[in-house]
């Protein structure tokens, strides 16, 4: 289920907001320009589809994107836990950092916790199956995708080089909870 927790920057332990509501979600996160949206496939995508099947199946929803935002390309990227290089990615991925673009992200399934500190807050989105996030360029943030990585998600990007991350060197990602 997605979730949405608010934590204060100086305080890891006790939350100052949490729902599991979309709308609730939708409206906190709005109003610090993070998109959140619900999307729906066009298609039934069977059991272990390959990335152009998934595609296809939100590619209704992907030119809405487009339209509005002009991002340039995309593509599906699976984690799952056997994958060998999932600790490293994992450590890398959990130090704050910030972007050039927008990082916007779709979770076709599995789970996915992004950690966004904005205005003296941290605020924890745990987006799953259907979830699309839209972190805006510049926001200090960091990803977690749990011990046990299991997701497929649909990257959208500003610009054909894709992921390119600016470390901020603050260590305030250890202090938050992290995905099991």
């Amino acid at each position: 289920m997605s979730a949405l927790t608010i934590f204060a920057d100086n305080n890891a332990t006790t939350p100052e907001f949490h729902s599991t509501e979309a709308d609730a979600i939708r409206e906190k996160l709005n109003a610090k320009a993070v998109r959140f949206e619900r999307w729906q496939a066009d298609r039934d995508l069977g059991s272990n589809p390959d990335a152009q099947t998934v595609i296809k199946a939100y590619q209704h929803a992907i030119d809405r994107l487009v339209a509005e935002k002009g991002y340039q390309s995309w593509d599906v990227i699976s984690m799952r836990a056997d994958n060998p290089q999932k600790e490293e990615l994992r450590k890398k991925f959990l130090n704050e950092h910030t972007h050039g673009e927008d990082e916007v992200r779709f979770f076709v399934e599995g789970a996915g916790l992004f950690c966004l500190h904005l205005d003296g807050k941290v605020y924890q989105i745990l987006c799953e199956k259907n979830d699309l996030i839209s972190v805006p360029a510049g926001t200090p943030h960091w990803f977690d995708m749990g011990s046990a990585p299991h997701f497929t998600a649909i990257r959208i990007f500003d610009n054909q080089e894709g992921w390119v991350a600016h470390f901020t060197g603050d260590d305030i990602a250890q202090a938050y909870p992290r995905l099991a």
